[in-house]
This record gives structure tokens, C-alpha cells and sequence, in this order.
């Protein structure tokens, strides 16, 4: 695989910025979002998607973290 140009790399940031808006805005409904997560996924490389999509998953666990509002699962309690 030969690296992304910078006019593919400034494509595949665009469609990623446009498919997490859409999450955002559809509250995580990711059926209303199936266009814009077409498109992320075939203008960006598979590893991209997968560093991005494991990069959103972060950011949003760390911001409930930071606002207190992280609900640890029952199984964590227990243990």
C-alpha cells in the first residue's frame, strides 16, 4: 500500500469529520448514517478506519470520565 496523497488524505478527514457529525447528531443511530459511513470507509485505508473509529470510541469514554458521568459495568463492581 503506497501512503495517501494529501489531496486523498484531506478526503478521507472530511468523510471521517462528516460520519462522526452525523453519529453525533442521530444520537450513535448508526442506520441514519450509512451514507456518510460508506463514503469514510471507501475514501480512507482500512487501518485508518479502524485507528479512527477505536480513537472516537476513546474520546467520548474520556470525556464521560472527565464529566463523572462513566457508570462502570456490574461485572467491573463485582470483581
Amino acid at each position: 500500500m503506497s501512503a495517501p496523497s494529501m489531496k486523498e488524505r484531506q478526503a478521507c478527514w472530511e468523510a471521517r469529520d462528516t460520519f462522526w457529525k452525523c453519529l453525533d447528531e442521530n444520537m450513535e443511530d448508526t442506520s441514519k448514517c450509512d451514507k456518510s459511513r460508506f463514503t469514510f470507509e471507501s475514501l480512507c485505508p482500512q487501518q485508518w478506519v479502524k485507528y479512527f473509529n477505536r480513537r472516537r470510541e476513546y474520546l467520548r469514554y474520556k470525556a464521560k470520565l472527565e464529566a463523572g458521568q462513566f457508570q462502570p459495568s456490574e461485572t467491573a463492581e463485582k470483581s
